[in-house]
Protein backbone atom coordinates (compact mmCIF):
# COMPACT_ATOMS: atom_id res chain seq x y z
CA UNK A 1 0.00 0.00 0.00
CA UNK A 2 2.77 2.15 0.53
CA UNK A 3 5.06 2.04 -2.34
CA UNK A 4 1.14 2.35 -4.34
CA UNK A 5 0.47 5.67 -2.54
CA UNK A 6 4.38 7.06 -3.49
CA UNK A 7 4.24 6.24 -6.82
CA UNK A 8 0.81 7.73 -6.73
CA UNK A 9 1.95 10.20 -5.03
CA UNK A 10 4.93 11.13 -7.90
CA UNK A 11 2.73 11.01 -10.65
CA UNK A 12 0.24 13.91 -9.48
CA UNK A 13 3.15 15.89 -8.87
CA UNK A 14 4.19 14.79 -12.31
CA UNK A 15 7.69 13.69 -11.12
CA UNK A 16 7.50 10.04 -12.77
CA UNK A 17 5.29 9.22 -16.19
CA UNK A 18 4.21 5.93 -16.77
CA UNK A 19 2.01 3.89 -19.00
CA UNK A 20 -1.20 2.71 -17.42
CA UNK A 21 -0.87 -1.55 -16.52
CA UNK A 22 -3.95 -2.17 -16.34
CA UNK A 23 -6.94 -0.46 -18.62
CA UNK A 24 -10.51 -0.98 -18.77
CA UNK A 25 -11.84 1.76 -21.27
CA UNK A 26 -9.19 4.30 -23.11
CA UNK A 27 -6.81 4.89 -20.71
CA UNK A 28 -4.05 7.84 -20.54
CA UNK A 29 -1.27 8.86 -18.74
CA UNK A 30 -1.27 11.19 -16.36
CA UNK A 31 0.49 13.93 -17.75
CA UNK A 32 1.01 17.77 -16.51
CA UNK A 33 0.52 16.91 -12.68
CA UNK A 34 -3.33 16.38 -11.04
CA UNK A 35 -4.26 17.12 -8.07
CA UNK A 36 -6.79 14.61 -7.24
CA UNK A 37 -3.98 11.91 -7.58
CA UNK A 38 -1.30 14.28 -5.41
CA UNK A 39 -3.99 13.55 -2.59
CA UNK A 40 -4.77 10.43 -3.34
CA UNK A 41 -1.23 8.74 -2.82
CA UNK A 42 -0.99 11.40 0.04
CA UNK A 43 -3.90 9.41 1.77
CA UNK A 44 -2.77 5.86 0.62
CA UNK A 45 0.50 6.64 1.66
CA UNK A 46 -0.29 7.65 5.37
CA UNK A 47 -2.67 4.96 5.59
CA UNK A 48 0.35 2.41 4.32
CA UNK A 49 2.40 4.13 6.58
CA UNK A 50 -0.19 3.89 9.64
CA UNK A 51 -0.48 0.43 9.05
CA UNK A 52 3.17 -0.63 8.67
CA UNK A 53 3.51 1.28 12.21
CA UNK A 54 0.33 -0.51 13.54
CA UNK A 55 1.92 -4.14 12.08
CA UNK A 56 5.28 -3.20 14.26
CA UNK A 57 3.62 -2.45 17.25
CA UNK A 58 1.56 -5.75 17.61
CA UNK A 59 4.62 -7.77 16.71
CA UNK A 60 6.58 -5.89 19.66
CA UNK A 61 3.69 -6.24 21.66
CA UNK A 62 3.92 -10.22 20.89
CA UNK A 63 7.45 -10.80 21.60
CA UNK A 64 6.84 -9.48 25.30
CA UNK A 65 4.30 -11.71 26.32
Amino acid sequence: MTPLGLLWVLQGADVVRIQPVLCVAECQPITGGSLVWLTIGVLTLIGGLVLLGGLRALGALRKRR
